[in-house]
């Protein structure tokens, strides 16, 4: 049972990372992306300031079932991690942070624009 969540954890922080990257391109997704921005910055910015720069609930979690499967040596990001398995190498951890942070910042931005226009719409519908 414990294989099978891992399975499943690693399928949903795929596909959270996959809409992080591209969920402000569609007007259907936009305002679900921006909330996701949020609590990824809420993450790595707020509980930060308490648990270290650029923590992840989901990471900490994720990791605590990996141990429990045996696991060791895990890295500090999912990013890394999941880098390294479909890779097959061990790739620097901080070139990993640095192009994670620069798709993070690249995807708040397109977020925050976004959420700005959809913030106009509503207010041209009201009125």
């Amino acid at each position: 049972m414990l294989h099978l969540l891992d399975i499943l954890l690693n399928i949903i922080r795929a596909c959270i990372i996959l809409f992080c990257i591209t969920g402000w391109a569609w007007r259907r997704t936009q305002v679900a992306h921006f909330i996701l921005i949020a609590f990824i910055f809420a993450s790595w910015f707020i509980l930060g300031i308490c648990k270290g720069w650029g923590y992840c609930l989901l990471t900490d979690l994720h990791w605590q079932l990996k141990t429990k499967l045996g696991e060791q040596n895990l890295p500090n990001s999912f990013i890394k991690y999941a880098v390294d398995k479909i890779s097959g190498r061990d790739i620097d951890a901080s070139l990993i942070d640095k192009v994670a942070i620069a798709c993070f910042l690249a995807a708040t931005l397109f977020a925050i624009i976004n959420f700005i226009r959809y913030l106009k719409r509503q207010r041209a519908v009201t009125h």
